[in-house]
């Protein structure tokens, strides 16, 4: 049966059944969470027993992608299944107080030079502007209530999710991290967080999140309902609860060593535990599904991505392969495991057709549905990614594209860094990518680069160009 087919026959089944609505959906959007950070992605010094829990009765994928290695631009791009290139977003959105105001009129097309940079980048779109329709957008038409709990980092007031879809907004401003992971939530620099007030000092933040989270499921059990919970957890600042801290502090340390980082990792848990209880509790586990997975790679040195190379903001793979797990009771199977790569750009045409909603904006994306089904395996030519900025001294601008087993970077302004222009690697005998064979496979890295060249062109992506007087080159 056609998975499409096999989506609309849930739904008329339900809906002959007199009193079920259509199946409810969950993504929890984990923030900097690298590929192996979670124990059943291979640490063994995490402890994950709730999502690893997740992972066995699911589909857990192992070739999944963020759509960018830094925030905003792979949440951007989750919420409305296009690329962060045609979105303009494609570097991380500074809040307020950050300096990142924005002002009607500011010229959106205008380049950022500095004098020790050799070329000039594009201005990051500092907004998911109002026009893009959210998997939320989506979804209300539909009979859907729709909440937004923990990060959100994708423009000033105005552009929070209450304009974006959202019935309900817990914690969603223009901060890319907390000022503290202790109510209330504030630092020397900023008083709290405008969107989530104080109710219990001390309370650590991950978990007002899930209690949040599980009241707002409880609320809307007769459904359908869409939660998009997106923990400002692993972000930085490194704070945990020093208990928990402390057990990790006496285990023997692997690859993974950071007691502080592993505590917030179990906050994390803490908080998927309840709204799978509260699922079974409220009877909902089997008419809900639920995506787990993170915005980025880890952030290095605080975790460590081996084996794959380099981690946040970087093109290697420890920068923008994440963990994806796919849980739904008695629809996915369970104990799955898929190859297959999918990216962030993929979640709403796959929660689209899952829930049988048509989706008639343009999407780069592609629903994989069928292989959550067992119904067959998307055909997809290619991944890309674009980054035409500097990350501060660690990385230039680069593009990426993905085909097969084959991997290109493409460095815009590689000598600083030590890199070659082109960088060809082989995943599958080269997960690590330690051996650039750019030149010993010169048809194959033209091949990509042709590819995302029209790529480039399709999606109206910007591209770094020239400075034209950098001090000292």
């Amino acid at each position: 049966m056609p998975a499409r087919v096999f989506s609309l026959f849930v739904l008329l089944f339900l809906a002959g059944c007199g009193a079920e609505p259509p199946p409810n959906l969950i993504i929890v959007h984990v923030d900097d969470l690298g590929w192996t950070d979670l124990h059943s992605f291979g640490s063994e010094y995490y402890e994950t027993p709730h999502i690893d829990r997740l992972a066995a009765q699911g589909m857990r994928f192992t070739n999944a992608y963020a759509a960018a290695a830094i925030c905003s631009p792979s949440r951007a791009a989750l919420l409305t299944g296009r690329y962060p290139a045609r979105l303009g977003i494609t570097d991380w959105i500074r809040a307020s107080f950050q300096h990142g105001a924005w002002a009607p009129g500011m010229p959106l097309e205008a380049y950022v030079a500095t004098d020790e940079r050799r070329l000039r980048t594009p201005r990051n779109q500092p907004y998911l502007p109002h026009e893009e329709v959210t998997l939320a957008e989506l979804l209300k038409p539909h009979g859907y209530a729709t909440a937004h709990v923990g990060k959100w980092h994708l423009g000033p007031e105005g552009w929070w999710p209450p304009s974006q879809g959202f019935d309900v907004n817990i914690g969603g401003c223009d901060f890319g991290q907390p000022p503290s992971y202790f109510d209330p939530y504030a630092n020397d620099r900023v008083a709290g967080i405008p969107t989530l007030p104080p109710r219990e000092e001390g309370e650590y933040l991950t978990d007002r999140e899930a209690d949040e989270a599980v009241t707002f499921i409880r609320t809307h059990g007769d459904g359908p309902f869409f939660l998009y919970y997106a923990p400002y957890a692993v972000h930085t600042p490194i704070q945990a609860e020093p208990e928990v801290e402390a057990r990790y502090q006496a285990k023997p340390p692997t690859n993974h060593d950071n007691a502080a980082y592993a505590a917030m990792i179990e906050s994390v848990d803490d908080a998927v535990g309840p709204i799978l209880l509260t699922l079974e509790e409220e009877g909902l586990a089997e008419r809900t599904l639920v995506l787990f997975t993170s915005d980025n790679g880890g952030l290095e040195p605080i975790t460590d991505n081996a084996p794959l190379r380099a981690g946040k903001g970087a093109p290697y793979e420890g920068g923008i392969r994440v963990p994806l797990i796919a849980w739904w009771p008695g629809v996915i199977e369970a104990g799955g495991v898929s190859d297959v790569p999918v990216s962030g750009i993929d979640y709403l045409p796959t929660l689209a057709e899952a829930v049988g909603v048509p989706v008639e904006q343009v999407v780069d994306g592609q629903s994989f549905w069928p292989v959550l089904t067992g119904q067959g395996t998307p055909e997809r030519t290619a991944l890309f990614w674009h980054f035409p900025h500097y990350r501060y001294d660690q990385v230039g601008p680069y593009s990426i594209v993905r085909s097969g087993d084959w991997k290109l970077i493409r460095y815009y302004d590689p000598e600083p860094y030590g890199v070659s222009r082109l960088e060809l690697f082989n995943l599958a005998e080269d997960p690590g990518e330690q051996m650039n064979r750019a030149e010993a496979e010169p048809a194959v890295a033209q091949e990509l680069e042709n590819l995302l060249d029209a790529w480039i062109e399709r999606v109206g992506a910007r591209l770094p160009e020239p400075h034209p007087d950098p001090a000292g080159h």
